[in-house]
């Protein structure tokens, strides 16, 4: 039995151990946790420690804009409903020729931001970074969890993009984590994750950063603060992941343009919020000569956007208020 406990994480076997433990040594555990960080950001240097890549790295550069088109690219096109189309097995739609659109939940990725506002231009990039399987993993074993309410899973994305540890996880966060994810990967959110930045530290920090990037900074580590303490609504949350206000639009990147999918498809989007996005899709013919098979998977996808005030969205396979009774006009087996 000692043999198959040493083959567990420690962290894990922590997380198992129950709440007893937590509330007798909770605020040991906490000044100890500040102590280690401190000692751990003075060791390094407080300019290495800020080094440290983000979670989820993708930015508006990861945006291939080749091929681009304006929002009046085939202005008048009539839009199927996308999750009308044939299901892929390993996630996603198989998509064929046409113009469709979805209304699907959406996810905020990156905290200390503006919310999307009328008027952002909006383009596809993958999700990358340290983290990327993480996320993906979350957004696709959310499909299979129709339970888990959205702000559950968005309160775990805060979590996690702002480098939480897993064993500093408490509360709902937690189980939702061990819901959606599995040994190993709750394994993954210890490797380059944070501690609770001590408030010495976070000045020094803060002090040393622009503004925008030091907005992100310390709505990370206030997430990290409330994640740790087991204490708190989405409502406290929310409140440090986004900022009130509206970022500036740019200009070059007007709402409604579409992208070139690396597939060769194009796609464009229209967020409501953070937690909404109409996502429109047009498949020319040619891209399905001699049987190609395209597919549709929008877990790995981001709504980047072109300012980058604003807040980078996750994209999901989920459609909202979906109406099954619609047939597809277009004829997606065309041998039957």
């Amino acid at each position: 039995m000692m043999k198959n406990l040493k083959s567990i994480p420690l962290f894990l076997l922590f997380a198992a151990s129950g709440l007893t433990a937590q509330a007798q040594f909770g605020g040991l555990k906490d000044k100890l946790l500040k102590v280690g960080t401190a000692q751990g950001a003075k060791a390094l240097g407080v300019d290495k420690f800020l080094k440290q890549p983000a979670a989820i790295t993708t930015s508006f550069e990861d945006v291939n804009r080749e091929g681009e088109k304006m929002p009046d690219f085939n202005a008048g096109a009539k839009f199927q409903p996308l999750y009308l189309l044939p299901k892929n097995p390993d996630g996603g739609y198989v998509l064929c020729e046409g113009f469709y659109e979805m209304t699907n939940k959406s996810y905020c990725l990156k905290a200390g931001t503006f919310a999307p506002s009328k008027g952002d231009g909006y383009m596809f990039a993958p999700v990358l970074g340290p983290k990327e399987e993480v996320v993906v993993t979350v957004l696709k074993s959310a499909e299979k969890h129709p339970e888990v309410d959205q702000h559950d899973i968005q309160a775990l994305l805060w979590a996690i993009i702002a480098r939480t540890k897993f064993s500093d996880f408490n509360g709902t966060i937690k189980l939702t984590a061990l819901k959606l994810l599995t040994t190993t990967q709750l394994t993954q959110l210890e490797g380059g994750a944070l501690g609770i930045l001590p408030f010495d530290v976070m000045e020094k920090a803060k002090d040393q950063l622009p503004s925008g990037i030091k907005a992100v900074f310390e709505a990370e580590n206030n997430i990290r603060q409330l994640v740790s303490s087991g204490n708190y609504t989405y409502a406290d949350m929310e409140k440090y992941a986004i900022i009130a206000g509206m970022a500036p639009p740019r200009a070059d990147v007007p709402s409604g343009i579409w992208t070139k999918h690396p597939d060769g498809y194009y796609v464009r989007y229209f967020p409501s919020g953070y937690s909404i996005t109409k996502v429109q899709v047009y498949v020319p013919k040619e891209l399905l000569a001699n049987g190609n098979k395209l597919i549709y998977d929008a877990a790995g996808d981001i709504a980047c956007p072109g300012n980058t005030g604003s807040q980078r969205l996750a994209q999901t396979n989920e459609p909202l208020n979906a109406n099954y009774a619609i047939k597809l006009v277009t004829n997606c087996n065309p041998k039957n």
